[in-house]
């Protein structure tokens, strides 16, 4: 799994369309190994990310929990300190 793409489900505040976006331009470069496609493949490229971002949304949309959701704050917090412990502190 790329390292740039988040986990988007259960946070509070949901996820926007343009951090699902992100993620799906993310998996897109991942699968195609291209950071920016050559002409000939751009439309190509930019259907995909279009696919995969309402692909995406949809599962979003239609899954479920009955765990609390995540705050976006106590996650940064935890990887900060996950960072830390892994790498030393900067």
């Amino acid at each position: 799994m790329c390292r740039n793409i988040k986990t988007l489900f259960n946070f509070e505040p949901p996820a926007t369309g343009d951090e699902v976006e992100a993620a799906s331009l993310q998996f897109v470069r991942k699968l195609s190994g291209f950071q920016a496609p050559s002409k000939a493949n751009e439309a190509a490229f930019q259907l995909a990310v279009l696919e995969v971002t309402a692909a995406a949304q949809k599962l979003l949309d239609s899954l479920v929990t009955n765990a609390e959701p995540r705050d976006r704050d106590i996650e940064l917090e935890r990887a900060r300190i996950r960072n830390a412990k892994r790498f030393g502190s900067a």
